[in-house]
Order: structure tokens, then C-alpha cells, then sequence
């Protein structure tokens, strides 16, 4: 690791990111412009996200399968809607084996046809519903801009699939699947987010309604962080995907689908994050806790390794996720800095002085210096490792729910609306006009992130064109 100080987020807020992204060893760049390469530190914590996500998904019904990386072009275009949208970010195969296809092939952007192609093959009747589908997969999207995590050509995601035989139930799952990217953010990483649906210009392509969970970054802008679509029956009625109810009667089914991305690992980076590295939330992290040892001579390495080393089986034994670092050559505060930087939530010191006494010192990341440290005996070294974290998690969280509020405004004009998007999110009456939205976008930069499932309940004026609105919405300049 370089022992050059990262930019200032203050400074140099993308630079910074950039930077850290490299330096954290978390992704580099790949050969093929706009693609990232996932380092295994980066891995391991998007191993975390899944597993975590996963849990929640099988937990209500749904099961995992895969589906192919290459659909038929003509899939594509069943759609109208979907393949207007996404035309433009299409990666195509024209040629294979050395020949031109017969048809070209769209490498996935997402997996919507391929699997309603299926599902028309798979679901005859109502008994064969709900069909509730998960795949952890990557996809491929032509990015012009791009930057680690946060868009690149090709990213990993999971993307949830579902078939039902009413209305009713396909918006109940795609509000139920919303809620859960919404627990997984709060209780997981650690981030505060405003779960809301999409106005009509923001819709995914081929939805009648999309809901996501948005999230203010260490800048003041925002994050779309996860998304969750109700396709009404836009995609069953383009490949047949039918049902006989329970008269007999053939019906169109009604389908979902849902995503959450490598992209949450940016937001990540840039809720938590500071001039000194990483911060990640402990039920994430990679490793919950590193030990450093320090020691001068021969002498007192053997002996502070041996009493690391039992911590160490300690704590492993209970389920923490910990690394021992002794690394020869390294000084101890050059590790301090190295796993400051991996943003490890916890680090436990032990010296020789620390052997004589059956103590250690615990370091918590999101306290630098002597506010973050405690002197604990050896012998309770898992119950205060354990409340530490526990502590580390929730203080994560209230920081960044009080950053959030602290630069989110409700402007009474246009005028304040205008400083607002500046630093942070306005949360303003909107007449529900594309027109409003879209000048508003124009002359700001900010786009309306949401409209919030909790609303406040009263009307006001849209905060444009001053017209009777009954519902408020977010808007905040995004990534």
C-alpha cells in the first residue's frame, strides 16, 4: 500500500473515491474500457451483501436459478417499451465460431425476456403459481461514463423474477421486495434510505411502476441503491405467458422483477467512508476485527504471537470474522494505516506489556485515536469485541441518518429549492407534470430520486409551478 495520504473528501470528493477504490484493493481497472475487475477484498464483501440478501429472499419462497448470458435480439424487441430503453446500452453479437449468426445475440442487460420466455413455457395454470425466480448473475450495459462500482459496462447484481395471477399480488411483492433492500440497507450497511416509487420518466423500461430505496452519498448526492419493478402484464402479454384460472379461463399473468448491485458497494464506500479510508459496517465486513501484535525483539514476538494467536482462535470460535496480521517487515503503524484504510471496523492491539497484564487495547475505525480506544482483559475479549461491534453498527447508522437530515431541506420557493440541490436533497410538493420534472432538471441538474411511501399526509403547491400537489417528492442530484 502506498504510504501517500488520500485526497481530501472535501477537496476532492470523486477523487477520493477513485483512489480509495484502487488503494482499498477492492476493484481495478479491467483491459476493456468501462468493465472493473473485483479484487478479492471487494469480493468478499460483496459476498456479504449476497449472502445476506439471499437469506431474505429464500426466506419468502423465492428459489435461485441461472439463465443464459445471450438472448435472441428478437426477444429484445418483443417489448416496445424495454427495448426503447435499453437500445442504446445493447452490447450484440453478430458473429460465432467464425460465421455471422443466423440471428445476432444481445449479451444481457437484463434477463426479463429470456425468463418471460420461459415462464410462458413453465406456467400452465394457476396451481403453477406464484413462480418466484432469483439469479446472481452479471450483466453488460454500454456505459460512456463510468467509474468503479458505481457504473461500469458490466457489473454483478442479483435480479428477482416473479409471476402472479393478479394485480393485487405482484404489487404486493414488488412493495415486499422493496422493503427488503430497505431492511438489508438500514440493518446491514449501515445506510439510511427514503424507499419510494419512480415518476413516469424514471420508470425502468417496460414497468408500469418502479419503486427503489435512495440514498444520500458523503456529498450530499444521491444513490439509486436498489430498484423493484410491478411489469403489470407488459412482458406476459409480449411472450403469451398464460394461465388457466380456476373457471378455466386462460388469463395473462402479471410479473416482477427486482435488483440490487455492485453498486451498492460504492455507496458503501461513500456513506461510511473518510479522509483515512474506509469505514464498513460490521455486518458486512470482510473482517470484523484485525490483530495487530506489537513487539521489538525476538523475545516478545514469541510471546505477544502466541497470546495473538489465542484471541484469535477466541474470537474465530465465535463466529467473528478476524485476521491476525504478522506480516514481518511491517512496522506496527504502517498496519495501523493499512487496515485504516481497509476500513476494518475493529482492531484489537496487543504488546508485550498487554501479555504481562491479560489485557488488550481495542481500536474502533469510526473513532480515530485515543476517543475509539479501550483497555479490556483478555479474558472478556469476545463479549466486548461482540458489543463493540455492535456499538460500531449502530453508530455507523446514526451518523449517516444525521447527515441525512441535516442536508435535506423543504424549501418554501424555488429559490431556496435551488441552493437546496446543491448540497443535499429537497424534499418539495410536486404537481406530478413531466414538464415541472423535466425543467426542473434542466435548469438544476437534480432529478426527482422518489416520490416516498411515507407522505406527510397534508397538499401544498408544486414547488415549480406553484399549481395544487398532493404529494411531496425527493430531488437531489445523483450518480
Amino acid at each position: 500500500m502506498s504510504d501517500l495520504k488520500l485526497p481530501s473528501r472535501s477537496d476532492d470528493f470523486s477523487e477520493w473515491y477513485n483512489e480509495l477504490v484502487l488503494r482499498a484493493e477492492l476493484a481495478d481497472y479491467a483491459p476493456v474500457r468501462g468493465c472493473m475487475i473485483v479484487r478479492p477484498y471487494g469480493w468478499a464483501l460483496w459476498e456479504n451483501i449476497q449472502q445476506s440478501l439471499d437469506r431474505s429472499f429464500k426466506a419468502t419462497g423465492h428459489v435461485n436459478a441461472a439463465f443464459p448470458l445471450l438472448i435472441p435480439r428478437s426477444f429484445i424487441e418483443k417489448e416496445k417499451s424495454h427495448v426503447e430503453g435499453f437500445s442504446p446500452e445493447l452490447a450484440v453479437v453478430t458473429h460465432g465460431g467464425g460465421e455471422e449468426l443466423e440471428e445476432p445475440l444481445v449479451v444481457r442487460p437484463t434477463s426479463e425476456t429470456i425468463i418471460g420466455h420461459s415462464f410462458a413455457k413453465w406456467i400452465q395454470s394457476y396451481r403453477d403459481l406464484p413462480l418466484l425466480i432469483n439469479q446472481w448473475n452479471s450483466v453488460v450495459r454500454w456505459e460512456m461514463r463510468t467509474k468503479l462500482f458505481l457504473r461500469t459496462t458490466e457489473f454483478f447484481w442479483q435480479e428477482g423474477h416473479t409471476a402472479h395471477a393478479t394485480l393485487e399480488e405482484a404489487e404486493a411483492e414488488t412493495r415486499q421486495m422493496l422493503e427488503i433492500y430497505r431492511d438489508f440497507a438500514v440493518k446491514d450497511a449501515a445506510i439510511p434510505v427514503i424507499p419510494g416509487r419512480k415518476s413516469e420518466s424514471e420508470r425502468f423500461a417496460g414497468a408500469d411502476q418502479t419503486y427503489s430505496i435512495e440514498a444520500m452519498m458523503g456529498d450530499g448526492k444521491a444513490l439509486q441503491s436498489g430498484t423493484s419493478h410491478n411489469l403489470g402484464q407488459n412482458f406476459s402479454r409480449a411472450f403469451e405467458i398464460r394461465y388457466l384460472d380456476k373457471n378455466g379461463e386462460l388469463q395473462h399473468c402479471w410479473t416482477t422483477s427486482w435488483g440490487l448491485s455492485t453498486r451498492f458497494i460504492g455507496a458503501i464506500i461513500m456513506v461510511h467512508g473518510d479522509d483515512q479510508g474506509l469505514i464498513l459496517p460490521p455486518r458486512l465486513a470482510p473482517y470484523q476485527a484485525v490483530i495487530v501484535p506489537i513487539y521489538k525483539s525476538d523475545e516478545e514476538k514469541a510471546q505477544v504471537i502466541q497470546a495473538a494467536q489465542k484471541i484469535k482462535a477466541e474470537l474465530v470460535s465465535s463466529q467473528i470474522r478476524v485476521i491476525l496480521d504478522d506480516r514481518e517487515g511491517a512496522s506496527p503503524g504502517f498496519k495501523f494505516n493499512d487496515w485504516e484504510m481497509r476500513g476494518v471496523p475493529l482492531r484489537v492491539e496487543i504488546g508485550p506489556k498487554d501479555v504481562q497484564k491479560n489485557t488488550v487495547v481495542l481500536a474502533r475505525r469510526d473513532k480515530p485515536g485515543r476517543e475509539g480506544k479501550s483497555f479490556i482483559p483478555q479474558a472478556g475479549v469476545i463479549d466486548a469485541v461482540k458489543q463493540a461491534l455492535d456499538t460500531i453498527q449502530k453508530a455507523l447508522y446514526e451518523r449517516a441518518l444525521n447527515f441525512r437530515e441535516s442536508n435535506t431541506a423543504d424549501p418554501k420557493d424555488y429559490k431556496e429549492f435551488q441552493s437546496a440541490v446543491e448540497k443535499g436533497f429537497a424534499c418539495s410538493f410536486w404537481c406530478g407534470s413531466s414538464e415541472c420534472e423535466k425543467s426542473i432538471k434542466e435548469e438544476t441538474k437534480a432529478t426527482l430520486r422518489c416520490i416516498p411511501i411515507d407522505q406527510p399526509g397534508d397538499s401544498g403547491v408544486c414547488i415549480y409551478c406553484g399549481k395544487p400537489a398532493g404529494e411531496k417528492a425527493y430531488f437531489a442530484k445523483a450518480y
